[in-house]
């Protein structure tokens, strides 16, 4: 029966509201505490009735098993594609399916494979730029900041190879950061739209919105009437036709894709490894062992998978950071159907809120949930996690389109930020976790940064 998990008091959520908007991470673990159960009944900001969840078999169900019953809220579709178009991220059913089939193969590995050597290229570009910076005596940077100009470079240079300006980066850059903010102010404070509206904030962010659009647009159509061939992201999404038409993607489905694309291509990457640069500091026995691999490996000039492949523990590492700071804390999907697992009723209409963070720092599916330890990724570890204890990625038939370049980029990354630059964390500073759409460090990362010797 539905009265089988606990459910919150309306009016002790209504108590919490402040404390769920400032950062919903700790009420949401402290509510698990409290009530005993992995999955509890809540009126998210006293408004809307919602299942959370940190339960691997509920959340296997609901992103995998039945997932033709469920759909993404409003919050991932209709407030997100305000700002970013519907794309694959912010649509649902046939239309999603439609453009999965369509997308997908461009992000196969053997795809790829032609991206790597660019996406090493802008890593080395980069790796250039921090040693100039250090020998004109800058030696600390803001993490953050720093990885996710990175990401955005090897993006855009992956999406257009040739064309985008660095003005044209600051653009996309902002509006992405600006659609994500505008997205949580809704989530977490519905009830001061009106204000939103009346003191400005709400044009400031379609502004952004719209130089964004404005800035794609015009690099696209720059594309289209180009007689030259690129072996890019936007050549496939170009050149890619409808099995039952022949047809092509219009300039609106193209421009909603690549936002997408950005928006789930370089700032998750970017926090991914600064979380992992911050634990590397605090573990240096880890440290020393990331080492150890990385200066037995050299990488040539033209990197392929194969050559990826041999940064395992690299690897490993990332893996760990993920499941201690999950680029994505939290996701949801909403019935379209009265549902039953394992004796909890889902009702129809009701948001089931999966709570990655929870998942991957749960007593009951892993050891020494808080120990940052890598080799539970080991090759003889890894097969032994239990099937959703680890999702990063998310699961099911949405599991995430980029997954792959998304490891490439981070596995390269860290290769040459470790092999190059010794990373410590400046003093003084107050770490605390963000959770936007994204987890991000609240109060940003300084690093001081060295040349190794």
């Amino acid at each position: 029966m539905s009265n089988q998990i606990p459910q919150v008091p309306r009016i002790k959520t209504i108590r919490n509201i402040f404390q769920f908007i400032n950062n919903p991470i700790p009420l949401i673990n402290e509510t698990i505490e409290e009530m005993g159960s992995q999955t509890y009944r809540v009126h998210l900001s006293g408004i809307n009735r919602s299942i959370m969840t940190q339960d691997p078999e509920i959340i296997q169900h609901v992103l995998q098993k039945n997932h033709k019953n469920y759909y993404k809220s409003k919050l991932q579709t209709k407030s997100l594609a305000k700002y970013a178009g519907y794309g694959l991220l912010t649509t649902d059913g046939e239309y999603w399916l439609k453009q999965r089939r369509l997308i997908q193969p461009g992000f196969h590995k053997k795809k790829l494979q032609s991206l790597v050597a660019t996406m090493n290229q802008v890593v080395l570009e980069h790796i250039s730029k921090i040693r100039n910076d250090i020998q004109s005596g800058n030696t600390q940077v803001e993490l953050t900041t720093d990885l996710v100009k990175l990401t955005l470079k090897i993006v855009s240079t992956s999406l257009f190879s040739s064309g985008m300006t660095e003005e044209d980066l600051k653009v996309i850059g902002d509006s992405v950061i600006t659609a994500q903010v505008a997205v949580i102010k809704g989530v977490r404070q519905p009830l001061l739209k009106w204000w939103r509206v009346f003191n400005g904030e709400e044009k400031t962010y379609l502004k952004a919105r719209d130089n964004s659009r404005v800035t794609l647009n015009r690099l696209v159509e720059d594309r289209r009437k180009s007689k030259e061939s690129f072996d890019d992201l936007l050549d496939m999404l170009l050149n890619s036709t409808y099995e039952d038409t022949g047809e092509g993607m219009n300039n609106t489905q193209i421009l909603a894709e690549i936002l997408i694309i950005f928006a789930a291509g370089h700032e998750t990457t970017a926090n991914a490894l600064t979380w992992s640069l911050y634990l590397l500091d605090k573990h240096p026995e880890i440290k020393e062992k990331l080492l150890q691999e990385i200066d037995a490996v050299d990488l040539p000039e033209n990197p392929g998978f194969e050559h990826i492949g041999q940064l395992g523990y690299t690897r490993q590492v990332i893996s760990e950071a993920m499941r201690v700071y999950p680029p994505a804390w939290i996701t949801d999907r909403v019935a379209l159907e009265d549902d039953e697992i394992n004796g909890v009723k889902i009702n129809k209409g009701e948001l089931v809120g999966i709570y990655i963070y929870g998942v991957h720092h749960s007593k009951l599916l892993w050891d020494n949930p808080e120990a940052f330890d890598p080799d539970r990724f080991s090759p003889e570890n890894k097969k032994n996690i239990p099937s959703y204890a680890y999702f990063p990625f998310g699961g099911g038939p949405r599991l995430c389109i980029g997954q792959q370049f998304a490891w490439t980029e981070m596995i390269l990354a860290m290769y040459h930020l470790m092999k190059s630059f010794e990373f410590t964390l400046a003093e003084g500073q107050q770490i605390d976790v963000e959770p936007l759409i994204t987890l991000r460090p609240k109060y940003g990362m300084k690093m001081n940064v060295s040349e190794r010797i």
